[in-house]
């Protein structure tokens, strides 16, 4: 019949880091900022005849240190479109015949939007800003 001090013993499984990933996911409903996003682009070529651009575009923007995908499915544009915004992926790079013939990209934003075209170098220079400048409005 005497007071007791209770003793509660507390453990979690997840670090400083992971609760503060946790809350930035739960912050942004897991779309991520491009800088913060794993997979910043991913590029989708409309068949797989410009299999050979889309690598290209995909090594170009690899090396400038963008975090970039290839889709080489065999599905309809649609299906790799919606797969993309499904995935929360910001920027969608499509590759088609005209783009191959004018040395350009269409640029897709994840947030629906705008679309257009634009040369490899001007996108990365544009990318380059919002990711250095960590931007959440692209």
């Amino acid at each position: 019949n005497r007071k007791h001090r209770p003793v509660m013993i507390h453990r979690t499984v997840l670090g400083s880091i992971e609760r503060f990933m946790a809350i930035l996911i739960e912050n942004y409903s897991g779309n991520l900022p491009p800088w913060l996003a794993p997979e910043q682009v991913i590029i989708l070529p409309i068949s797989d005849k410009y299999d050979k651009y889309s690598i290209k575009v995909y090594e170009e923007l690899k090396k400038a240190g963008c975090r970039v995908v290839l889709d080489k499915r065999i599905e309809s544009l649609n299906k790799k479109i919606r797969q993309a915004e499904m995935n929360k992926i910001p920027y969608m790079v499509v590759v088609g015949d005209k783009e191959e013939k004018t040395g350009t990209i269409t640029i897709r934003k994840k947030t629906g939007g705008e679309i257009r075209e634009i040369k490899i170098p001007d996108f990365i220079k544009i990318f380059k800003d919002i990711v250095d400048n960590r931007k959440t409005q692209y």
